[in-house]
């Protein structure tokens, strides 16, 4: 079992992030999750999820069954701050532009920002799943600057060679495309085999 941070920011997309929290806990791994508060917003809107009960426990009621742990946002204080805390890699799923400049730019004003900076200063693997379009030069510069500093982008960006019939289908890529990353054997999507030989 492996130890993973996940955080959810305010960018369309939450669906991307919930259903690899599922991949991981359906593999038995360790999920310490942040939900900025614009995330929680989105997820309101995107799910269509009740008032009445805490986001906590929803989620808890959504995903499978595990070791899930909620962290605030504002938290900064939290032991996922720590470079001490080991984890095999942080995600930040969906990724919301603000997010990816404050991170490519060393700001650390909340728990997702400071956990972010930990996985950067401790070389630990950092996967930014950004959701926008379209994008500009601000965008792609810091997504450079990302990657220099050897953080993966994976832009929400789903194929279509494996005629995806469902909304599902085409979440599950990108999120195979993540546990791909993260060298976590899948097989929740159909991979290219090449083009038909007539």
């Amino acid at each position: 079992m492996s130890r993973y941070i996940v955080a959810l920011t305010g960018a369309s997309g939450v669906i991307y992030g919930l259903k690899l929290i599922a991949q991981l806990m359906q593999r038995d791994h360790e999920v310490h999750l942040v939900v900025s508060e614009p995330a929680a917003l989105v997820l309101a809107q995107e799910m269509d999820w009740p008032n009445e009960k805490t986001l906590e426990i929803i989620l808890r009621e959504y995903l499978p069954t595990g070791k899930l742990y909620f962290y605030k946002n504002s938290d900064i204080g939290a032991r996922i701050a720590s470079g001490s805390f080991i984890t095999e890699a942080m995600l930040i799923i969906p990724c919301t532009m603000s997010t990816l400049a404050s991170v490519a730019n060393g700001m650390s004003n909340n728990l997702i920002e400071r956990a972010a900076d930990v996985m950067l200063k401790e070389n630990r693997p950092l996967i930014l799943v950004p959701r926008e379009t379209p994008l500009s030069s601000v965008h792609l510069r810091n997504m450079l600057r990302l990657a220099d500093m050897g953080v993966s982008i994976v832009p929400a960006m789903p194929a279509f060679y494996h005629r995806p019939d469902s909304v599902d289908e085409m979440v599950l890529f990108m999120v195979g495309k993540v546990l791909d990353i993260m060298k976590i054997p899948h097989d929740i999507f159909r991979r290219y085999e090449g083009a038909p030989v007539d």
